[in-house]
């Protein structure tokens, strides 16, 4: 599991690799990854926006982004926590993540950025 904190915001992601899902011989490796997302401030957030960065070990860069994630714009209040599960597959067996989430403090809307930290993405028997 991987963590950062940033403007009070505790961004925390665990991956697991989708065997099921995957087909190595044709060059497709699935993963899951869960976010965490907690509010350690005093103000209540809307989470608005996402932007991922997604690195496979071809030197293949995609970029992702749009508005809230799976599909909601959650608001998280003071100390609670927000989680989800979410998916992305690469056509190499190693690869990595790294985003970040526009947030706007629902008070008086302004915004702010909040860093997702890199984590990466590995098929089990690439580390045997």
């Amino acid at each position: 599991m991987v963590t950062a904190i940033t403007e009070g915001i505790k961004i925390s992601v665990d991956t697991i690799y989708q065997d099921e899902h995957s087909n190595p011989e044709n060059g497709h490796f699935m993963f899951a990854y869960r976010i965490n997302i907690e509010n350690l401030t005093d103000f209540e957030i809307q989470l608005m926006r996402r932007q991922w960065f997604i690195f496979d070990s071809n030197g293949t860069v995609r970029e992702v982004e749009g508005e809230g994630v799976v599909g909601v714009q959650p608001v998280i209040m003071p100390g609670d926590s927000y989680s989800y599960v979410s998916g992305c597959n690469l056509k190499t067996d190693i690869g990595s993540m790294r985003g970040r989430y526009l947030m706007r403090r629902t008070l008086d809307d302004s915004e702010f950025l909040v860093d997702i930290p890199e984590f990466e993405l590995v098929v089990p028997f690439r580390l045997n």
